[in-house]
């Protein structure tokens, strides 16, 4: 069981702030009821506000949390939720929040802000030489805010070490799933997921759902490779033409970017058109062949080893087992949990 503490704010959309709650809330659990099955929870949610007052929302809601941010003892995992637009109206209003944020960061917990949220992580000074993401219509303030922000407003889901983003109101769910799926694998993800009759987390607002690349170094030219790699990840011609893009020789790139990530840029690009590949499966009704040619394989044959190789299945039979996923799930609802 890992606590996720989700921190209301005034002035936002509610929904950034539920989203979350329902959807750690019911992992390992909704589903399971559905199919049968013991409830397994896997996380515990708490909701706090500043004070521990209740909140006033952008709509005619009023949200009242469970306590104060100074009654949070632990906590595996912080949710910021989303402020109002007004910027220079809304921050100053959550001065308490900030050193608190700056807290639990020192001491190493994940912290993610939803939607206009990530601007009270760039107040809390968190933010600073990372890449980060919010909603279009802020962006613009928040470069001027926090101009040390690498802003990336076009991706729904930023990660940058302990510190995530996402973008846009409903990137709230997005940004929940895709913690499910990092803390605790994506079968259960996926269940939660269906349950809810979500689709499985996006992580880039035009195309498709590829996991985000993670920044847990400090190579800013590998960085930068992986940036443009997750970005052109359908089209790369050769490991060496993103070499040449980031300045290097083929072998010296190689060598740094598998000190720097862990593997190879090869088996990096390979694991990154999988997860495309494996979204658009579970999300859409694409052949097999347009999906090898959707994510970067012109060769159906090779993106088929490929798949297996990286999820042990093959991918008819992937599909085959989400469309069984879900048929269970259909075929069970009503039916009494075992005890």
């Amino acid at each position: 069981m890992q606590d996720v503490t989700v921190v209301l704010v005034e002035g936002g959309m509610p929904s950034t702030a539920v989203a979350p709650v329902e959807i750690f809330g019911t992992a390992g659990v909704l589903w399971n009821f559905m199919c049968g099955q013991d409830a397994e929870p896997r996380f515990r949610v708490r909701t706090v506000s500043q004070d521990g007052r209740p909140v006033h929302t952008g709509v005619s809601l009023v949200l009242q949390p469970d306590g104060g941010i100074e009654e949070v003892e632990a906590t595996d995992l912080i949710l910021v939720a989303a402020v109002g637009a007004d910027l220079e109206a809304a921050c100053p209003l959550h001065a308490a929040l900030y050193p608190w944020l700056r807290e639990w960061h020192a001491r190493g917990v994940t912290i993610a802000g939803v939607c206009a949220g990530a601007a009270l992580l760039a107040e809390a000074g968190i933010l600073e030489d990372r890449l980060a993401t919010t909603h279009w219509a802020v962006v613009d303030a928040c470069r001027r805010r926090y101009p040390r922000v690498h802003w990336q407003p076009e991706r729904v889901i930023t990660e940058s070490g302990n510190v995530l983003c996402s973008g846009g109101v409903y990137a709230a769910v997005d940004l929940s799933l895709y913690l499910v799926e990092k803390l605790c694998g994506h079968q259960l993800a996926m269940e939660t997921a269906r349950a809810l009759v979500l689709e499985t987390p996006r992580a880039w607002q035009i195309g498709y759902g590829a996991e985000p690349p993670e920044f847990a170094h400090e190579d800013r030219r590998i960085q930068k490779a992986q940036d443009w790699l997750f970005r052109h990840f359908t089209d790369i011609d050769s490991i060496e033409q993103l070499a040449r893009r980031v300045g290097m020789s083929a072998r010296t790139f190689e060598r740094r970017f598998k000190r720097a990530t862990g593997e190879t840029p090869r088996h990096y690009l390979h694991r990154v058109r999988v997860n495309a590949a494996r979204h658009l499966l579970e999300n859409e009704q694409r052949s097999v062949q347009e999906v090898s040619s959707a994510v970067g394989y012109d060769d159906v044959g090779h993106f088929r080893r490929l798949f297996k190789r990286h999820t042990g299945m093959t991918p008819q039979a992937y599909r085959a087992h989400v469309e069984a996923l879900v048929s269970g799930n259909v075929a069970r609802v009503g039916r009494t949990p075992h005890h």
